[in-house]
């Protein structure tokens, strides 16, 4: 019973626990297990939580048999990735150097966030080093592999977060999003995942990467789960002085009002070019269910894309200096050259990309006084191999690494609140996304759309049945 709750929703084990259908505790023992006989095979975590997990979910039985009232996701496994600060364990941030460091003393806003509502933290999560990826390789760790097919990469830098939710070794998994790092695993890993609006969650007790990017957020294996998650880490943190101080709105109860009633466009242009044919199909086949006939463009995405790029480089090689100079031999070489680089370009080109970019969010911010939603790939290709380093688009060789953001990396370059709807073909092995993206502060009408894709059969993220 307990092993085939954990292929079911965040929202079903914690209903089987509340109802005593199942016990907290052998949901835990049954994901504990799990992890022992899958991780081997596809790298998801770096640590297990396993003395942690298992007196989670005896104070859960134990508040059950007492009478009192659970929490939204009692007893549902959830992990971090390793960026989140989780009490007893280093905060490793994907990097060699960082094993030196103590101990976290406490938990991450949002890991704290997520006991509170009863979920219970199994471990943490494999992650591409400082969070500049988006392959789910690591050069200290190895890869995060894809579930559906662990010859293929699970995305990144939220790696570990994909291939555990998408195998089933957690019903919840936390990530985090620079240039789109949830969406990029969301969408090779086949799962439902939600970057927020900027500054709505906070990320105190994380360790940063770019910090006038960085957002945080869960991935899941149905919308509902991601809005449950969502709903138990809102609201303000001092200790966090960028999130913005407005007030927590839940979105959960809103699901059921669905789409019908929003007015939802595709994104062309930009969006329409370099994609393989099945990110361009997944989109039409949203579209279609949707009733979005509409195509409408972000003028000089290409340019947003270049300037959160510039940005990266910068804050990012800031943010790392002194370790370059002290331990460079210590980072993996990609990441190395390219935050050297960063440390090189002139500082007058940052400011002009910082002004680009309040011009640009004011100019795309006016598509939102005609439509509610856009809908626009996730990644321009489903899984490449592990090891890959080009492929192949719109007649181009490509690099695999830096472009598998192409269609992520404007979005959140200003901020927007994203969700990926996960596509799977009949056939295709492999799944791929496709983001729905809204005004800022409305991670409601993104996860409705989710939802309503979801319930009406469009989208789906089934337990990935690897060999």
């Amino acid at each position: 019973m307990s092993n085939c709750l954990l292929d079911k929703s965040a929202a079903e084990i914690a209903a089987a626990v509340r109802s005593g259908a199942a016990s907290a505790r052998e949901i835990a023992e049954a994901a504990l297990a799990r992890i022992a006989e899958r991780n081997s095979k596809l790298g998801a975590f770096t640590d297990i939580a396993a003395a942690r997990a298992l007196a989670k979910a005896a104070a859960i039985d134990g508040k059950r048999a007492r009478g009192e009232a659970l929490g939204p996701l009692a007893g549902a496994p959830f992990a971090a990735k390793n960026l989140f600060d989780i009490a007893g364990l280093v905060t490793r941030a994907g990097a060699k150097i960082n094993r030196d460091n103590p101990p976290a003393a406490r938990d991450a806003t949002l890991v704290a966030r997520l006991e509170a509502a009863d979920a219970v933290l199994v471990g943490a999560l494999n992650m591409g080093e400082y969070a500049y990826d988006f392959t789910g390789e690591n050069a200290h760790d190895g890869p995060s592999r894809n579930p559906h097919d662990p010859a293929h990469m699970s995305g990144g830098s939220s790696g570990g977060s994909g291939t555990a939710a998408a195998s089933g070794m957690a019903a919840i998994t936390l990530g985090s999003d620079t240039n789109g790092s949830i969406r990029v695993p969301s969408s090779l890993c086949g799962l439902f995942g939600l970057k927020p609006t900027y500054g709505r969650l906070s990320r105190a007790g994380t360790f940063p990467f770019v910090a006038s990017l960085d957002h945080l957020g869960p991935l899941a294996r149905s919308a509902r789960d991601l809005a449950l998650a969502y709903d138990a880490m809102i609201g303000p943190d001092e200790a966090d002085p960028a999130q913005a101080k407005i007030p927590a709105e839940p979105v959960a109860p809103r699901l059921e009002q669905g789409a019908r009633s929003l007015r939802i466009a595709k994104l062309g242009g930009y969006f329409a070019r370099s994609a393989e044919p099945a990110a361009l199909e997944a989109l039409d086949r949203v579209a279609k269910a949707l009733d979005a006939t509409e195509t409408v463009e972000l003028p000089e995405a290409e340019r947003a894309r270049a300037a959160a790029y510039l940005i990266t480089m910068v804050e990012g090689a800031a943010l790392h200096l002194e370790r370059l100079r002290a331990r460079r031999e210590d980072f993996d070489p990609d990441v190395r050259d390219r935050l050297v680089a960063g440390a090189m370009l002139p500082g007058a080109w940052v400011a002009q990309a910082q002004k680009f970019r309040r011009f640009w969010r004011g100019e795309v911010l006016k598509l939102f006084d005609r439509v509610d939603v856009l809908l626009a790939p996730a990644t321009p290709c489903r899984a490449p191999r592990i090891g890959q380093k080009t492929f192949t688009l719109d007649g181009k060789e490509t690099l695999v690494r830096p472009n598998l953001g192409l269609f992520t990396q404007p979005i959140s370059f200003i901020g927007l609140p994203a969700a990926v709807a996960p596509i799977c073909t009949a056939g295709d092995r492999l799944p791929i996304g496709v983001q729905i993206i809204a005004a800022p502060w409305r991670e409601d009408l993104v996860l409705r759309v989710a939802h309503a894709l979801e319930r009406d059969g469009v989208a789906a993220a089934p337990i990935a049945r690897f060999t």
